[in-house]
């Protein structure tokens, strides 16, 4: 057989061997995708989930549907997407407490490294030190000594037990030795509502949830929880100004149960970049209190990891656990 002949032949073989091998990835997506959401409407995961899932959708041209699977922090929509098909089809969308979790639980059935692949971190969100009407301080050292003056006697409510609001106020608590009582909630949205009605004194939660609140006078916003100064709340200051080396940062993004193709990785990775290149999106998101990230898949697994090591001391230092 001429060469040229045989060369052709070999060409057109594996290009269809190529097309045979990846035929869930080129065709991908042929249904809606399910977004997987560890807490209840109307909290930071679940606002900023739907408008990722929003994004994602406009660009793969299937519906992505928001499963809101709230409860234990976190936990029961990551146990969800631990165990679901990686096919693309199921995507979770997650936070700090995907790192916390692990260390803050005596069971937890998934590896928060092993059994997930990192796709895109969505936005970096600052946390928000806020109280309610019933406590008269109006900055960080008059609840210092507001809590010292009257200790066990504040409420402080967060998201559920071992998210990162729960964690937050008990770095808080033990660097400025105060004793304040928690009250879990499953999510941001219902404890605003006893904040509002006086039942919780204070929070240290998601500037998502809580900026309406604050803006309209309902809430107290007392001081952001990054190294310093968030350009969404110049007003506020950071907590660190009062209580030196107090730093907390929230990130949000989209993670796959591990084993997806990595042509479907790149692909939600790039339609998000490409989302988050907008500036009226970005405007968006400065108006919640959240700051645009992107980057790749790889950027956002350092992040994860890094910050999987730095929880673990976290809440070993605190002392804090779930049963």
């Amino acid at each position: 057989m001429n060469i040229h002949i045989r060369q052709a032949i070999a060409a057109v073989t594996a290009a269809a061997a190529a097309t045979i091998a990846f035929p869930a990835a080129a065709a991908y997506p042929e249904r809606p995708v399910r977004l997987v959401v560890g807490f209840p409407p109307g909290g930071a995961a679940d606002i900023l989930g739907r408008i990722a899932a929003q994004q994602l959708s406009e660009r793969i041209g299937q519906q992505v549907v928001v499963d809101n699977r709230g409860g234990a922090g976190g936990l029961i929509a990551t146990e969800i997407a631990a165990k679901a098909n990686s096919d693309g089809y199921t995507l979770l969308f997650s936070s700090i407490p995907h790192v916390i979790n692990p260390h803050l639980y005596k069971k937890v059935s998934y590896d928060a490294i092993r059994d997930f692949t990192p796709v895109v971190q969505f936005v970096a969100v600052p946390l928000m030190l806020a109280a309610g009407p019933s406590l008269p301080a109006k900055n960080v050292k008059e609840l210092i000594d507001y809590a010292k003056a009257n200790p066990g006697k504040i409420n402080y409510g967060s998201a559920g037990s071992g998210s990162s609001s729960h964690l937050a106020v008990e770095l808080f608590k033990s660097m400025a030795a105060i004793r304040m009582e928690h009250i879990p909630y499953k999510g941001t949205g219902p404890l605003i509502t006893d904040m509002l009605g006086g039942q919780i004194g204070v929070t240290i939660a998601s500037a998502v949830p809580l900026t309406p609140q604050v803006r309209s006078g309902k809430l107290r916003g007392l001081a952001v929880t990054g190294p310093k100064r968030s350009a969404a709340f110049p007003e506020l200051p950071a907590i660190a100004e009062t209580v030196p080396g107090y730093e907390v940062v929230n990130w949000f993004g989209i993670f796959a149960p591990a084993g997806t193709p990595m042509d479907i990785v790149k692909r939600v990775n790039a339609d998000l970049n490409t989302a988050l290149k907008n500036p009226e999106l970005v405007k968006r998101l400065n108006a919640q209190g959240a700051d645009a990230v992107g980057g790749s898949a790889e950027a956002f697994t350092r992040v994860v990891k890094a910050d999987f090591a730095k929880w673990a001391k976290v809440v070993k230092d605190s002392g804090a656990k779930v049963e």
